[in-house]
């Protein structure tokens, strides 16, 4: 018989997360996201009662090229998803798939207790981190 392995989302999550202001333009997000080699960025919240945002690559994509809007007259704040679901740092990454999954999602920020942003998790991270991690097996 084999163990479920439990992992949390703080074992995958990534800790390097970039974060823009909302008023940020959109050609300069595609310069960030180009520069670090990632498809997503996190927006800061205005104040604390404010919640976090976050906009994709698909974002962008579909509501300002495909749209033939200039990206250099749109903003993030205009096009980025807020708000965002958010996914405790000792989740088992079995439910956070899960949760992801259910709402269509590929990506998913890690909080600590007190919703301070601490990391950036994706789908397919937890996936293949899920199925290449060996379950020991257990002796009756």
């Amino acid at each position: 018989m084999t163990s479920i392995p439990y992992i949390k989302v703080s074992e995958i999550m990534r800790t390097e997360v970039h974060m823009v202001e909302p008023m940020v333009p959109v050609r300069e997000a595609m310069g960030i996201m180009r520069e670090h080699m990632v498809s997503s960025l996190v927006i800061a919240r205005r104040d604390e009662r404010d919640e976090l945002g976050l906009v994709v690559v698909s974002d962008i994509a579909k509501k300002v090229i495909a749209k033939n809007l200039s990206p250099d007259r749109v903003d993030v704040y205009e096009v980025m998803s807020k708000p965002v679901l958010t996914l405790d740092k000792d989740m088992d990454i079995r439910y956070a798939v899960r949760l992801l999954s259910n709402f269509g999602l590929s990506r998913g920020l890690v909080v600590d207790h007190d919703r301070t942003l601490v990391g950036i998790v994706t789908l397919r991270d937890m996936v293949l981190a899920y199925v290449e991690h060996e379950a020991p097996s257990v002796e009756a």
